[in-house]
């Protein structure tokens, strides 16, 4: 059974993207999108996905704060910040904030789908 991915990016191409490469993906569907992290929290919530997919920076509410409201209510579900800026913080201030790992959005995607099936590999296991 196909692993479900919420994508939440602000860049409505970015969203698209990522939706086309998670479906492309016979391991993977696309359960829902959104638009900031408040949408986010709002989305995972009704949809309970298994994965979640965020960029770091968008208004209303970032990666960093949508991240640590989501893991106290879904704890087991691993998040992926995919952001252009994924330098700006340590994989220490990324871990402590409950993110299971930074892929920057000029890496391959196939650094993202690597990072997205060992995490939801771990949990399996």
């Amino acid at each position: 059974m196909p692993k479900s991915v919420l994508v939440v990016d602000d860049n409505a191409a970015i969203r698209q993207a990522l939706r086309q490469l998670f479906t492309s993906e016979a391991d993977f569907a696309v359960c829902g999108e959104a638009r900031n992290g408040r949408e986010a929290i709002e989305k995972a919530d009704d949809l309970n996905p298994d994965l979640i997919v965020m960029d770091l920076s968008m208004p209303v509410m970032n990666g960093i704060d949508a991240t640590r409201v989501l893991k106290r209510l879904m704890p087991a579900v691993p998040i992926i910040i995919f952001s252009e800026y994924s330098d700006v913080f340590s994989e220490k201030e990324a871990h402590s904030a409950g993110i299971a790992a930074l892929v920057a959005k000029s890496e391959h995607m196939s650094v993202l789908l690597g990072k997205a099936r060992a995490l939801l590999n771990q949990i399996a296991a």
